[in-house]
């Protein structure tokens, strides 16, 4: 069984998780926005040369129509960080709520709740 598949453990790697609800008929454009102004614009960020964060994953909760988690795993805690000046953050904020006008509720951000604790330790995938 070691073929198909790989594994990774005791990685500690920062996890980022935030849940947002909008109205269920603006998802498609909520998920295209936020791919061109946040995941590109945080992946493209002055000082690195490289993307800070190891994915970005979105889930939809088909039992909660309008629910979108957004889960990023950065590579360390300084990167998220550097992603993170206040200046920057603004700035692609403006951007997002000009594409996006609609509505848009922030519901959770386990990372904060868990003061920044949230690790990936392992990891099993599929090849």
């Amino acid at each position: 069984m070691s073929e198909g598949f790989r594994y990774s453990s005791d990685e500690l790697l920062p996890v980022e998780v935030l849940v947002f609800e909008v109205d269920p008929e603006h998802v498609d454009a909520f998920l295209a926005i936020d791919h061109e102004v946040w995941t590109l614009g945080e992946a493209d960020v002055l000082g690195l040369d490289h993307i800070p964060f190891l994915s970005k994953e979105v889930w939809l909760d088909d039992a909660h129509p309008g629910r979108i988690i957004l889960t990023f795993v950065w590579e360390s805690i300084e990167s998220w960080q550097h992603v993170s000046d206040a200046q920057r953050q603004r700035e692609l904020q403006a951007r997002f709520d000009e594409r996006f006008p609609h509505r848009v509720t922030l519901l959770r951000a386990l990372h904060d709740e868990s003061d920044f604790g949230i690790r990936r330790v392992s990891r099993f995938e599929r090849l």
